[in-house]
């Protein structure tokens, strides 16, 4: 009996757990995607090689003495390279039979004489394999957690001029030798530091846990790693909006699951209704779905209306009162906090309202005349521009008393989890039965290493007013 309760309880605990932890936003990212992302990748990682530090060498062969010094790759030849996905694990990045240009500074002494120049060599044969492990860090970001890399260069060759031309032939086996083991020696590292900090501090400007506003925040956390295939990548985030002034008052994720389905565009943005019922969920928590008119900013249409509608009540309270000395007032509240429906004929939002007619009468407290329950659903409109996901409200009911609705606090949109300088273009939309998927391309307004580059100095800038 005991272990009966025991098993009945871990299972609630565990569907318990799995129901809170449903995404109500996915992201794929598909092999049209990463192609365009490939060119960026090849420029930051040229970059990246073409500065490596190689170590000074110096030896004697015979009565010869040499030194090789300031040895710097001046080329790197990535026609060969690809980026794809790695099935179960990440991203991988290959480069075969490539070939590099090196330059560096030669000090030759033989007997007495001493030889000083430059020589320029290529590495032909040059294979680079690496493999980004891409999992989800205790933060709840996308990170790469480990890189697994292999460099080789098959021969390298190098051009020597001058006097000691024959000299140099000689020991040209022994140069080059030692010269493409030092290469070999720093691609990794170089590799290995560029993506374990430096393309991780580009993913550390994807939002998690942030403000929208002043009212509520969102949580972009990843609920798993990332579900890598052949030709996609999937994400799942937790998309859930919370009230600032009460974190923890959020709602239960009780909405189907999004899904994606295609793969021709470069990226897919799937949300579920949940996605907005807790965005709208926490600006009622918050306090924000309701509004005071008074007369003076309503139109005259409706100062009229509801004038002659309360007429005789009006009368019986402020008999001698003009307009402007008894005026009215509207108390609009939403009661419950809406409701989004998602349906392929269109997307609509339920609230549920109150409204007060209100007569503030001269030298008296303020009079109730009407009180008015409003059941209205409204449609919706989602657009998607740059990074910003936004929901418009036809608010035409509604507006009939605002010029402008608290309600079209949705309308201005949040933020899609996305790095820095990477927007969304040319996006079409589809609805589904409890969620809608976007597709776009993608578009670099900046490159990888103007984003690497503007963190350090964020991050430079905010140490330096800390320490102060």
């Amino acid at each position: 009996m005991a272990a009966w309760l025991l098993s009945s309880i871990l299972l609630l605990f565990g569907l318990h757990t799995a129901l809170g932890t449903k995404p109500a936003c996915r992201i794929r990212i598909t092999s049209p995607g990463l192609q365009l992302l490939q060119s960026e990748v090849l420029t930051f990682v040229a970059e990246e090689l073409e500065n490596i530090s190689i170590a000074d060498f110096a030896g004697k062969e015979g009565l010869i003495q040499y030194s090789i010094s300031g040895v710097r790759i001046t080329d790197l030849d990535l026609s060969t390279a690809s980026l794809s996905f790695r099935p179960g694990e990440g991203l991988q990045f290959e480069v075969k039979n490539s070939s590099i240009s090196v330059n560096f500074q030669r000090d030759m002494l033989y007997w007495l004489v001493q030889d000083v120049g430059q020589i320029n060599a290529s590495a032909e044969g040059a294979n680079i394999w690496t493999v980004l492990n891409l999992t989800k860090s205790k933060q709840g970001q996308l990170r790469i957690s480990k890189l697994s890399c292999t460099a080789s260069i098959a021969r390298m060759h190098a051009q020597f001029t001058g006097s000691f031309r024959g000299f140099y032939e000689l020991i040209s086996s022994l140069l080059m030798t030692g010269l493409r083991f030092l290469i070999n020696k720093q691609i990794c590292p170089a590799l290995e530091h560029s993506a374990l900090v430096l393309l991780n501090s580009l993913l550390a400007t994807v939002p998690v846990r942030m403000p929208v506003d002043s009212y509520v925040g969102i949580d972009y956390s990843f609920l798993s790693d990332p579900d890598v295939k052949a030709d996609w990548m999937d994400m799942e985030f937790k998309g859930m909006f919370y009230p600032l002034g009460n974190e923890n008052d959020t709602l239960v994720n009780n909405a189907v699951v999004p899904l994606v389905k295609r793969s021709q565009r470069m990226v897919y943005i799937s949300v579920s209704e949940y996605f907005f019922d807790s965005a709208m969920y926490s600006y009622y928590k918050a306090g924000v779905l309701k509004t005071e008119i008074p007369e003076s900013k309503m139109s005259v249409d409706l100062a009229y209306l509801l004038r002659t509608t309360f007429f005789g009540a009006i009368i019986l309270l402020a008999p001698t009162s003009s307009a402007k000395e008894a005026p009215l007032l509207l108390d609009l509240e939403v009661t419950s906090a809406p409701h989004c429906t998602i349906k392929p004929s269109g997307i609509t939002v339920s609230v549920n309202a109150l409204m007060n007619v209100i007569l503030l009468p001269p030298n008296s407290k303020p009079v109730m005349l009407s009180s008015i329950i409003m059941e209205s659903r409204l449609n919706a409109k989602v657009s998607l521009k740059g990074k910003k996901l936004g929901m418009k409200l036809d608010l035409k009911r509604f507006r009939m008393y605002s010029s402008k609705s608290t309600l079209e606090s949705l309308a201005e949109g949040v933020q899609i989890p996305l790095p820095e300088g990477i927007d969304l273009i040319n996006e079409t939309m589809r609805n589904h039965m409890g969620f809608l998927s976007i597709g776009a391309d993608l578009h670099f307004y900046k490159g990888l290493r103007e984003v690497i580059n503007m963190n350090k100095q964020i991050l430079s800038s905010n140490n330096s007013t800390v320490s102060k």
